[in-house]
């Protein structure tokens, strides 16, 4: 008999930190088992709860309800959208829960924070088709509570229209969650009325991870203590679609060559937030320029000698707690 033929064992070719592994026959291999979580934040003023979103695709999120001492009449609804470079995270990491505790405790808000389906096993623009899924499951919420649901309680409990003000909605994105909250303001400041009587107030850019074929000056380094440039690359190879796509696709550069002008469009108010020693700055503050230009409400505020992730990284930290106060703020201005 003859032998077997020897099959070449299947190889990594891209290692994105460890997290998740892509081998050369699209094999992927994920360790949840990361190292650069931090602790869970334990916060007894806070309470939180799981749904299935999307069961289709198996996506959860998760709703952070302050138990007292609420100064406002309802609380507003910030919507938390987890960063991850489109490859990594979840609304259950720590990084991330510990942002959304924080934002519930201090703010007084309900705060609903999303999963998504990753990359490399589900491209672009898959995130952010997600993420509306996502807002239209709170919009249901909103409209579909019977009598029966608020006195059995369940879900009214946590969505009684008494407590949440559906009509005060902020979008907070980190990062690759940034991008996804501008394709959001692209897509609900287009049809507003569709989200009915959820309402859309503004958007928080926490530096959006954006992108083009053309080097920035901020890009070219130095590299931050987690990121650089060669990461940066590896995400963008991972998510976007396969084929002939660059980095100049509309879901990476939203002034690029095949990306919709955005200059006839109605826009909420935008706040755009990055650090000063960010790779991604440079982008985050041309976006809040062209912007500003077509004559769209948008801010953009730079913490000096920050990093990449100061918030999330630490949502504890005196950065943070600035960056807060500012979040207030944005919500004050335009609850109106």
């Amino acid at each position: 008999m003859g032998s077997l033929p020897d099959f070449p064992k299947p190889y990594v070719i891209e290692d994105c930190m460890g997290a998740v592994k892509l081998y050369n026959n699209g094999t992927v291999l994920r360790c949840n088992d990361t190292k650069f979580k931090a602790s869970y934040v334990e916060d007894e003023s806070v309470q939180y709860k799981d749904y299935l979103y999307d069961p289709k695709n198996e996506l959860k999120l998760r709703v952070y309800k302050p138990i007292s001492g609420n100064p406002n009449p309802r609380f507003p609804v910030i919507f938390f959208i987890h960063g991850g470079g489109f490859c990594v995270g979840s609304f259950s990491w720590s990084n991330s829960h510990n942002s959304c505790i924080r934002l519930a405790s201090t703010l007084k808000v309900l705060v609903v924070s999303i999963d998504y389906r990753l990359a490399p096993e589900r491209r672009l623009p898959g995130a952010m088709e997600d993420a509306f899924n996502a807002v239209k499951w709170l919009q249901r919420k909103a409209m579909g509570l019977s009598k029966e649901d608020y006195e059995c309680g369940g879900d009214a409990a946590w969505f009684k229209i008494s407590e949440v003000d559906f009509d005060r909605v902020f979008v907070v994105g980190d990062s690759s969650g940034g991008n996804i909250a501008h394709h959001l303001a692209v897509r609900v400041g287009s049809d507003s009325a569709g989200f009915d009587p959820v309402r859309v107030r503004g958007y928080v850019l926490l530096a959006p991870f954006f992108g083009g074929v053309d080097r920035t000056k901020s890009e070219e380094g130095p590299s931050e203590t987690v990121l650089n440039l060669d990461l940066l690359d590896m995400f963008w190879r991972l998510c976007l679609p396969h084929g002939e796509a660059s980095r100049d696709h509309f879901c990476v550069n939203p002034f690029g060559p095949w990306s919709p002008s955005l200059e006839p469009l109605k826009l909420d108010p935008i706040l755009v937030v990055a650090g000063e020693c960010e790779l991604l700055k440079d982008r985050a503050k041309d976006y809040a320029k062209r912007l500003k230009e077509m004559g769209k409400k948008i801010n953009y505020i730079e913490f000096e000698g920050e990093e990449h992730g100061f918030f999330t990284d630490d949502p504890y930290s005196e950065p943070a707690n600035k960056f807060v106060e500012i979040l207030k703020k944005f919500i004050y201005e335009n609850s109106t």
